[in-house]
């Protein structure tokens, strides 16, 4: 098979580079590990050989991640919510309406993003040597204290990207039994999809990531699997992601190698080969999804009812019309979906959190000019969607964050948090707080800037 040519298409302003080759009945998206160089993989014999046996499942897409490889460069701190829209865009170029996604390492926490956010457009999803957060916490203590985290940017300080010793240990731990040859030509290919400025870059958006609040939103028939060998915050990660995915199933193969081809053992393709085929078999033709993994906002005017006994009710109602028509320009500047209104208040659902953060910080500017303020609170979660609509108890939650914010203040939950990393989103934390009807306590943070 000659080497596919490369294409463009773009994504909220960057162009993402992507190639498309091989024939059968389904599509398939390979999204890799941190860094690639789309020409200069098919150099990287295994890595090669890989994307050629997929080629004979189904039609393969390939790309690479904005900030690297031949996707645009020069793009600021990556965020999880741009990138799952990168897979978006790359589908919708290549004429692909559902696919099945394979995800290696942080290209698997994307994918997962992605099967919660949008379930009509994936049909199954594999996630290998993936997890779902970096950071240890109580909940989670297969990840890295921040003892042992340190400070990141001094230990890159010591080991550029770029420097022999880490290279020589990045090949290892990718591809054990490569060749000499084999390393070298990865080695080549990681530096060409990356400068050591997009890897501190990498690393800050991954030290903070923690999809673990999408993945019970997910659907779609899932594969988790890694080498036994790899890293115990690897392994531990892959089994958190089949624990907390609906019906998941975890396969943990012997040996060692952070992509699904570092080790030379055919039973890892082969498994993977039978679970392809398999979902797709079981897959119907027309899917239906009822529900759905969306970022909801509320909003209401501030003193309302004062308002209007100042105003009278001609001039309050003239106020709501231009009030209406302000929020509304933003929601659709913001990709955001308008479910109700009522009387002054505005409920809305995005498909990403930052977006929808940015969306509410500019409604409670852009009301000011009119004499008003508003309170804003999001949350993110897994909805029914019914008829069109959204309901259960995350529309409370999100109802309920809403009610404690204060005058021209945007409230977000801990989930809304957790999903923005690399966003560049500022965030003060309010401490935890009671929500009526909703048991438990919420920890709550007021958005101090959301950074364009």
């Amino acid at each position: 098979m000659p080497e596919p040519e490369v294409q463009y298409t773009e994504s909220s302003g960057v162009r993402i580079a992507y190639q498309v080759f091989g024939d059968g009945p389904f599509d398939i998206i390979y999204a890799p590990s941190h860094v690639t160089h789309i020409e200069l993989v098919w150099k990287v014999r295994p890595w090669a050989e890989f994307l050629r046996r997929l080629s004979k499942l189904g039609r393969v897409i390939v790309f690479d991640k904005r900030g690297t490889g031949m996707s645009d460069r020069s793009v600021g701190l990556p965020d999880m919510e741009e990138r799952t829209d990168d897979i978006r865009a790359v589908m919708d170029a290549a004429g692909s309406e559902r696919a099945a996604l394979i995800g290696t390492s942080e290209g698997g926490t994307m994918c997962a993003l992605f099967a919660a956010t949008f379930p009509e457009r994936c049909w199954s999803l594999v996630l290998w040597g993936s997890l779902p957060r970096l950071k240890f916490a109580r909940d989670y203590r297969g990840g890295f204290t921040e003892e042992e985290l340190g400070d990141g940017d001094a230990w890159l300080d010591e080991h550029p990207w770029g420097d022999r010793e880490r290279m020589d240990s990045q090949a290892e731990w990718m591809l054990p039994r490569g060749t000499p040859s084999e390393r070298q030509a990865l080695v080549n290919m990681l530096l060409a999809g990356a400068d050591d400025k997009s890897m501190r870059a990498l690393n800050e958006m991954n030290r903070e990531m923690d999809v673990r609040p999408a993945l019970p939103a997910i659907s779609a028939p899932t594969l988790v699997s890694c080498w036994a060998e790899e890293p115990p915050h690897i392994t531990y990660g892959s089994r958190s992601f089949a624990e907390l995915i609906p019906g998941a199933i975890f396969v943990e193969l012997p040996g060692k190698g952070h992509l699904p081809f570092g080790s030379d053992d055919a039973r890892a393709f082969a498994h993977l080969e039978e679970f392809l085929r398999r979902s797709w078999e079981g897959t119907p033709g027309v899917p239906e999804f009822d529900r759905v993994l969306t970022t909801l906002l509320f909003t209401d005017v501030v003193g309302s009812t004062d308002k209007a006994v100042e105003l009278g009710d001609r001039a309050w109602l003239s106020l709501l019309e231009r009030h209406h028509a302000a929020v509304r320009l933003l929601l659709a500047r913001y990709a955001g979906v308008e479910v109700n209104t009522s009387g002054d208040g505005f409920f809305a659902r995005f498909d990403g959190p930052a977006r929808a953060i940015r969306c509410a910080d500019e409604i409670t500017k852009a009301v000011r000019s009119l004499g008003i303020e508003v309170r804003a609170g999001l949350h993110t979660g897994e909805c029914e969607v019914i008829d069109g609509n959204v309901g259960g108890i995350a529309v409370h939650i999100g109802a309920r964050v809403a009610s404690q914010a204060g005058p021209g203040e945007v409230l977000v939950s801990q989930t809304v948090k957790d999903l923005i990393a690399g966003s560049g989103i500022r965030l003060q934390d309010r401490g935890p707080s009671e929500l009526k009807g909703v048991p438990g306590e919420w920890q709550l943070y007021r958005v101090v800037e959301a950074a364009a």
